[in-house]
């Protein structure tokens, strides 16, 4: 699979209506699950945490765990769903995971996440991959780094998205953990040239056109987060996302073809809508735009015939 551009795996965000919404910039892209932990498939009603449309491919799912029996598990359950690839979560510092032992508190016990990798990988045959931070805590040198990827990819895992910032597990939240900690991405190419038989991706803070090719000198693969959801249209400035959408209105009318058919279904017309609230910033209108997006005492029926209204080719959105 061609990691050169990759959209993040967000919580409370990268759900099947966004990636939906994403794969209408690019056909190139790949995108990223929400974390789904093995409990919750296992447990769980999986269907709903891990059905997604066909035209999403290239998508991976991402898991959330630290038992290898349950990953495995797990792992075999979301295979059967058809995703292009498995990956496993070693970065996420928020306290929830923190206290499931496991995300970035996993960076702690190599050996352990080594043997977690490795039963994913005996489950299917659906790649699996690894999403890690640089360290955690006083966990934090080329060395320590250095070890923890050679761990791994003695199971035979190649693919590393490296977020290129370290965790602090204690005393910042899960928001000031993606801007506090200083971005390294020397560090990131250091491993690259550690590791040059390995498929390297960097994370973390990449806004610009320009930064993205910067990267791609050193590494192999850029993954953007926050950026898209804010203003999912910069899409189509970037190079590697190789996006054949001349405009908002033209992504807006095929969005709100699956709207339809997914709110005939059943699907709540807000958790679909919301990720269309970043389309025109910063052009004129936006935010009215945004306002009448959000504004919860609009029937649906309003929403959709606004939708269709701004879809038809006005560039300055206007109320309902």
């Amino acid at each position: 699979m061609n990691h050169t551009l990759c959209i993040a795996p967000m919580m409370a965000y990268t759900d099947r209506h966004c990636r939906y919404l994403f794969r209408l910039f690019s056909k190139q892209i790949v995108l990223y699950t929400e974390m789904v932990t093995d409990n919750a498939i296992l447990y769980g009603k999986h269907a709903d945490m891990l059905s997604f449309s066909e035209v999403e491919h290239p998508v991976a799912v991402q898991l959330g765990g630290s038992n290898p029996k349950q990953l495995a598990a797990a792992t075999k359950i979301a295979s059967g769903y058809g995703y292009n690839e498995i990956n496993l979560n070693v970065g996420c510092p928020s306290e929830r995971v923190q206290n499931g032992c496991f995300g970035a508190a996993l960076m702690k016990t190599p050996v352990l996440v080594a043997e977690c990798v490795s039963a994913m990988r005996e489950a299917t045959e659906t790649p699996v991959t690894v999403k890690t931070r640089l360290g955690v805590d006083e966990y934090d040198s080329d060395y320590f780094l250095a070890d923890f990827i050679g761990k791994i990819t003695e199971t035979g895992c190649q693919t590393f998205i490296l977020h290129a910032r370290k965790a602090w597990l204690s005393g910042l939240s899960p928001k000031e953990n993606r801007s506090i900690p200083p971005l390294q991405y020397e560090r990131v190419y250091r491993m690259k040239k550690q590791f040059p038989s390995c498929e390297i991706i960097v994370n973390g803070g990449i806004t610009t056109e320009g930064e993205i090719q910067t990267h791609l000198q050193h590494v192999d693969g850029v993954m953007l987060g926050r950026v898209v959801c804010n203003s999912p249209y910069c899409l189509t400035t970037f190079s590697a996302a190789k996006s054949d959408i001349c405009t908002r209105e033209a992504v807006l009318r095929d969005y709100l073809v699956y709207i339809e058919k997914q709110y005939a279904k059943g699907a709540p017309l807000r958790q679909m809508t919301r990720h269309l609230i970043g389309l025109y910033q910063g052009e004129p209108g936006a935010r009215t735009w945004r306002r009448t997006l959000s504004e919860t005492t609009i029937t649906d029926a309003n929403l959709i015939s606004y939708l269709h209204r701004v879809s038809g080719g006005s560039n300055q959105p206007h109320q309902c």
